[in-house]
């Protein structure tokens, strides 16, 4: 199985050194001097890599071949991609790798169905399964305890706690609706209050489903009960 464990980004300096966008969580084993990887666009490899070190946070690899700015910047943008063998699972068993949850189908605790994990996005903050609905539309489902309440990876299938407008956007807005409404009636009813119009209270800004950004890595466990996210231990 190929998974992607890296993108390449920005020539470092004028010896052929990259940075580059780690999407593993072992790129020590991934991405270590010696391995060779694949790349997409697939005429950009496969690449050999020479050296690695870390600068301001930052990996910078460099492959072998690879001797100065320009063939640097060639690469920019370039994905790599590693040989796992799909057999292969964390010891842990909580930890999952992308892979083992990529097409489990999601349903909520009373057996609705919600749809199916295209993609894993790893944020800093936490997880998210990328789900796609009967109708082609997508939902946000951050991996935590306390919404996705079990995996089974025989019968493919993720089991969520989902709270309240986190799969129904329609759910969340007619309860704001329905808040607006009633702030603007008991003000029109309070003795002495200055009338106001018809949209009641300001409403309060609304997050997306997840209140986090996209991103993405490789290795997945889920968060504990209060929602916060255990770090990621295994990778491809």
């Amino acid at each position: 199985m190929q998974l992607v464990v890296a993108r390449v980004g920005r020539a470092h300096g004028i010896k052929g050194e990259v940075t580059v966008e780690v999407r593993t969580d072992e790129p020590e084993l991934r991405l270590g001097p010696g391995a060779v990887l694949a790349t997409d666009p697939a005429d950009r490899g496969p690449l050999t890599i020479e050296s690695g070190r870390v600068h301001s946070g930052r990996l910078l690899l460099r492959f072998a071949g690879v001797r100065d700015r320009n063939g640097a910047e060639a690469l920019r943008n370039t994905l790599l991609i590693a040989e796992v063998d799909p057999a292969v699972v964390p010891e842990d068993p909580d930890e999952y790798y992308d892979h083992q949850l990529i097409d489990l189908d999601v349903v909520t605790e009373d057996g609705t169905e919600v749809g199916r994990i295209t993609e894993i996005s790893h944020l800093p903050s936490q997880d998210l399964f990328i789900v796609e609905r009967p109708d082609g539309s997508e939902v946000m489902i951050p991996f935590v305890t306390e919404i996705v309440t079990s995996l089974d990876l025989d019968e493919q299938r993720a089991v969520i706690n989902p709270p309240p407008g986190l799969i129904d956007d329609r759910a969340e807005i007619a309860s704001a609706r329905e808040a607006e409404r009633e702030a603007s009636e008991a003000a029109d009813t309070t003795p002495g209050s200055e009338s106001e119009d018809a949209t009641g209270a300001e409403r309060a800004p609304q997050g997306d489903a997840s209140g986090a950004a996209p991103g993405d890595a490789d290795g997945t466990s889920p968060g504990d009960a209060s929602g916060e996210p255990r770090a990621p231990k295994g990778g491809v």
